[in-house]
């Protein structure tokens, strides 16, 4: 019919597209502990600081004060009004880039998504400078948590590059989980799951695990940065979403 959304493409998991292979050893990751209803105090600043925001920037050349932009936004490698969680971008190279997000190596994932740009493709972008990845979708009816949302429209520094999708882990994604357990940061390649030779044709299995602080803005907006382990500069990755 004239006027009707066409539904966006199936993203298929580029992992679980592998024959899936139990963990010899078990899975000995833990649950993320239950997220505490939010205080009234916490609701009000949360809602001053979003506001805030939306205030327009005044660099410091235009202000002719001395500021010192990197003591205003972190502290020690910290972000105020952040939460550091471990984020982990992982996946085949020649395939699709997962990311997961835990409250540290040892918990289970808390967000799982599938983002439609290669392993290599983004791996390479960082190389080049920062990324910055926008996740918008459209806000429905109920109250869907804004990281439960099924289905996002992704932008790599300001172009578009498809869809991430949130899905359930498999045991070939808690089988990285489970192998970098004892990793809060890091980068390298590791062995296919159960030894399975069926992704050789995309390349090996590469994994970046580094701590990312989580800024809620409103029920609408989250913001993931990926934090240098040196301390000497900015996020090298940041990640939006954005609920519109």
């Amino acid at each position: 019919m004239a006027g009707q959304k066409k539904p966006p493409p199936a993203v298929s998991s580029s992992l679980s597209s592998s024959r899936t292979q139990p963990l010899s050893g078990g899975v000995s990751l833990q649950p993320s502990s239950p997220r505490k209803t939010p205080s009234k105090s916490t609701k009000i600043f949360r809602r001053v600081r979003s506001v805030f925001r939306s205030f327009p920037i005044i660099t410091p050349a235009a202000c002719k004060f001395p500021v010192s932009l990197h003591s205003q936004h972190k502290d020690n490698n910290h972000i105020h009004g952040g939460t550091r969680m471990t984020g982990t971008l992982f996946g085949y190279r020649k395939a699709r880039i997962n990311l997961a997000i835990q409250e540290n190596p040892r918990c289970l994932p808390m967000l799982l998504l599938e983002l439609s740009i290669p392993t290599g493709k983004l791996l390479q972008e960082m190389g080049l400078g920062l990324v910055r990845i926008a996740l918008e979708c459209e806000k429905q009816g109920g109250k869907t948590k804004l990281v439960d949302e099924p289905i996002w429209t992704m932008y790599c520094n300001g172009r578009k590059m498809g869809y991430g999708v949130k899905r359930e882990p498999t045991d070939d994604d808690l089988y990285v989980m489970q192998l970098l357990h004892a990793i809060s940061m890091g980068a390298g390649v590791l062995p296919a799951s159960g030894g399975d030779n069926s992704n050789n044709n995309n390349g090996e299995l590469t994994y970046m695990r580094a701590h990312f602080e989580r800024v809620i803005g409103s029920n609408n907006s989250e913001t993931y940065y990926m934090m240098n382990p040196d301390g000497n500069s900015g996020p090298e990755l940041s990640i939006f979403f954005v609920r519109v």
